[in-house]
């Protein structure tokens, strides 16, 4: 099977997609981190990951037995896997914490920190199931929030204050999750999918033998298909550290405008936030930018900015959008700076203002500066199109959408649940025209263009 892969190495996370064609057969996120190639490793994992997945629920779809509910099956599958995924990374952490337990400075703590970190794991993996269950929503793509979560909520309660203290726990943790970020773990498909079928077959108890040979038989051709990557792209905010040479590497502008054509092809203008920059694309009938602006000083009002903001408030960056969604008024911030962030929404809360007034603020401050980009690329032509991570913000979208009708009326605006691919499916692309004619360069639009 001959494929393409697209890679967007972005500030904040990692994404891959794999390509048949125009057909996205598999797609993958990891967090970024100091360790790009690791990232890239990861992300690209994931990827095939998926589209092995996609192989296989193609398979069951053709020679499924009879009376088999596929996608609930595969359902079940995906979720045990994922479980699967996590207990291997969750051994590797109790492991890294054991180490570095035999290295506190006072031997006598030793021993009674080893037994907590024993007991924290122990609860973690009981918690598992939990986590992973189908139709519950993902709390989190990433292990580290996921596994960060259980050990805070574990590690507070069996800390000792006279003795194992909460921050000695905490410290471990923050020691050893980089370590496991920055180990490209075997997590593929082939490793792992044997117990998350066992697990999922017990789950559908009522197939018989040879139902359950032709399934087994499906995951096993599904994990040993020759996948042959006849070319990848990269871009992305960290694109030169991407593994790749010169010439497999595209502008974050020329994908995020051929990745947001592909999706909604009646694009006209694309704005993407991401975690480090924002960018307002203009667009032509084929998906080639025609114009472009960004934001290229700081990372002022981007996802960076939203994650400062979680911090300060000790949520998670997903939960500042339906926490906003709850205002009631929209409280005036003045300054969408990370440096001066805290101090304002400090000051705010200390005037009595309730957080979710200040955050509906916060996201209207955001796509303020937002649109002020999109008009010096050309304005709000229909349709618009909302790319990143940050069009998966609820409240960041309502405020779009109203300062977009307030502006320049009624638009077409769309918003894909894989927004935050679109770069990677626009490199994807580009690695399918590797031979074709180049594609120039955009050009940034005049300072003193007008809405």
């Amino acid at each position: 099977m001959k494929l393409h892969v697209g890679i967007d190495l972005g500030s904040t996370t990692t994404k891959a997609v794999v390509m048949d064609g125009q057909t996205i057969l598999g797609k993958g996120i990891t967090n970024s981190r100091s360790n790009y190639d690791a990232a890239c490793a990861i992300a690209q994992t994931e990827a095939f990951i998926d589209t092995r997945f996609s192989l296989l629920h193609q398979a069951l779809e053709r020679s499924a037995p009879g009376g088999l509910d596929v996608p609930a099956f595969l359902a079940q599958l995906e979720v045990n896997f994922r479980l699967q995924q996590f207990v291997n990374q969750l051994d590797y952490l109790a492991e890294l914490a054991r180490e570095e337990a035999g290295k506190v400075r006072f031997p006598k703590l030793r021993e009674p920190l080893r037994e907590r970190l024993d007991a924290l794991f122990q609860g973690i993996a009981g918690d598992a199931e939990q986590i992973f269950q189908v139709g519950q929503a993902k709390r989190s793509e990433f292990f580290r929030d996921l596994a960060g979560s259980a050990y805070m909520r574990h590690a507070e309660a069996l800390a000792d204050p006279d003795g194992v203290s909460y921050d000695m726990l905490v410290n471990i943790y923050d020691k050893c999750i980089i370590r496991v970020e920055n180990q490209v773990l075997d997590l593929a498909f082939e490793s792992n999918i044997g117990t998350a079928l066992e697990r999922s077959l017990a789950a559908f108890p009522r197939l018989a033998g040879p139902e359950r040979e032709t399934i087994a038989r499906a995951a096993h051709e599904a994990g040993e298909a020759v996948l042959d990557v006849v070319n990848s792209v990269g871009t992305g905010y960290g694109r030169a550290r991407l593994p790749f040479p010169k010439e497999q590497i595209r502008s974050e502008i020329l994908c995020h405008g051929l990745g947001a054509h592909y999706m909604y092809p009646h694009t006209a203008t694309v704005l993407d936030i991401g975690g480090q920059d924002t960018k307002a694309i203009q667009v032509d009938a084929e998906g080639i930018v025609t114009s472009f602006q960004m934001n290229d000083r700081c990372a002022a009002g981007c996802g960076r900015y939203l994650g400062y903001i979680a911090d300060e408030l000790n949520m998670g960056v997903q939960e500042l959008g339906p926490l906003a969604m709850q205002s009631e008024k929209s409280v005036r911030i003045n300054s969408t700076c990370t440096v001066f962030a805290g101090a304002e929404l400090r000051e705010r809360l200390n005037n009595g203002e309730r957080r979710e007034d200040i955050l509906r603020g916060l996201h209207r401050a955001i796509v303020l500066r937002a649109m002020s980009l999109l008009a010096r690329s050309g304005g709000v032509e229909d349709e618009f199109t909302f790319t990143g991570g940050v069009a998966n913000n609820e409240a960041a979208v309502a405020a779009l959408r109203e300062l977009i009708d307030e502006n320049y009326g009624a638009r077409t605006i769309n918003i894909s649940p894989n927004s935050i691919f679109t770069g990677a499916v626009g490199a994807g692309l580009f690695a399918q025209m590797s031979r074709a004619e180049p594609i120039p360069e955009p050009r940034k639009a005049s300072q003193g263009a007008t809405p």
